[in-house]
């Protein structure tokens, strides 16, 4: 029996068919899949379940450094989700300043993605030990795409059609002078 996939999507399962078949179909390939239910909520959310599923991607002739992290999510509103480019940045000590490196990711994450969609991006600092000096800091980007629930709305293929669309504009991204730049000077982190 063939599955109509311009249905709307309403569970988790569809949809992420639809997510890792989009992503996969760039050349990335799965690292993870983690899926989770809760039942047991207190407060606001008393008596409310979720589904959630969580998948990594990383591209098999590409740096540890890169990886595609997927969030969606089932509730009793419906499903919703976002994919967010990952990369590890050189240290906080060789950036030339934390406001001009936002600045910069934030202009080419206008250039590459999509204008239909936020892009939230955000830029994290951790310090393997509190004895470390602030400039060995590892850094982090993530710029995210959130799916649109337009998009969920029509469908199977208009889901991973628009996922497909994301990872390659992320290819594009990855390829940027801007994340060249940034990023540690041993890794190659652009697209094939």
């Amino acid at each position: 029996m063939n599955e109509d996939h311009s249905q709307p999507i309403l569970t988790l399962e569809p949809l992420t068919d639809a997510v890792r078949t989009g992503v996969e179909g760039t050349g990335w390939a799965l690292s993870g899949l983690q899926k989770t239910t809760s039942h047991q909520f207190e407060g606001r959310w008393e008596g409310e379940s979720t589904r959630s599923a969580y998948l990594f991607f990383h591209r098999p002739d590409g740096p540890e450094e890169v990886s595609i992290d997927v969030y969606l999510d089932e509730t009793g509103r419906g499903v919703s989700g976002n994919l967010a480019l990952v990369v590890d940045l050189r240290p906080l000590g060789a950036l030339k300043s934390v406001p001009m490196t936002l600045q910069s990711l934030s202009e080419a994450a206008l250039q590459q993605l999509p204008d239909r969609v936020r892009r939230p991006v955000t830029l994290r600092f951790r310090l393997a030990d509190a004895s470390h000096g602030i400039d060995e800091a590892e850094t982090e980007v993530r710029i995210k795409v959130r799916l649109p629930k337009s998009v969920i709305g029509r469908g199977h293929e208009a889901t991973k059609d628009f996922v497909r669309s994301v990872t390659a504009d992320f290819g594009a991204l990855l390829d940027s002078e801007v994340i060249r730049s940034l990023g540690n000077e041993d890794d190659d982190l652009g697209g094939p």
